[in-house]
């Protein structure tokens, strides 16, 4: 009978030990261009991975890449249930921006700051209903002169400016790519190009850019 009792005790502890075994955390990486080529290899969500890898962290998250071409914000507003909510994720980035001002000057199919703001808010207000926590990244840069010299700059920084408001209006994790870029530029854009530093095309990453986007990026998920 005490021998039995032994035995039940431990299939008890078996099960619950693993019952409270943490499955790793889903982070949903949400963008346009710039983070559907973040999966590739080399591509900062990539080297986020191998960064987790390095210091035995792998197995805490699972990252998954939900990045479209020629995404704006409202875009991904039209795309949250099915590539966001549905999927149930711990953790979402989101990296928007770019497309809303570039396209205003290249197609005329940007996104106004006003439209922009409340697109960007309905998208934290429905993740935030779902218990997920929200990380927002400001864009980059569209041409990378370090004296805001660009054609865009104004406006990069005026959206980056809102999103850094909706961040602190909604206590979510802030990641300030663009003021990492500009201070990265002024310190190692010694010619004042147009790209090459951080980009290979003003916009897309480089090696160098995916290597900065994905440490900043990385420091901040692992606070979360």
């Amino acid at each position: 009978m005490k021998k039995l009792f032994v035995i039940w005790v431990l299939i008890v502890s078996i099960l619950i030990t693993g019952c409270m075994t943490s499955k790793p955390k889903k982070i949903i990486f949400f963008g346009d261009s710039i983070t559907q080529l973040g999966v590739d290899p080399g591509g900062y969500i990539d080297l986020i991975y191998k960064n987790f890898v390095a210091q035995n962290k792998s197995d805490n998250y699972e990252l998954v890449g939900s990045g479209i071409s020629g995404n704006k914000v409202y875009d991904l507003y039209l795309r949250l249930e099915e590539d966001v909510l549905s999927k149930k994720p711990d953790i979402v980035v989101i990296w928007i921006g770019v497309n809303d001002v570039w396209h205003k000057a290249s197609m005329g199919t940007g996104t106004d700051a006003d439209k922009f703001y409340k697109f960007y808010t309905a998208l934290i207000e429905k993740m935030l209903a779902k218990k997920i926590k929200v990380i927002l990244a400001t864009p980059a840069v569209i041409g990378e002169k370090y004296d805001n010299t660009n054609a865009q700059d104004e406006d990069l920084n005026l959206y980056s400016d809102i999103i850094r408001k909706m961040a602190e209006q909604y206590k979510c994790g802030l990641c300030d790519l663009r003021k990492l870029f500009m201070d990265y530029e002024l310190k190692n854009n010694k010619a004042n190009a147009e790209a090459g530093i951080l980009t290979a095309d003003r916009v897309h990453l480089n090696a160098a850019g995916n290597a900065l986007v994905a440490d900043a990026m990385a420091n901040i998920l692992k606070l979360q």
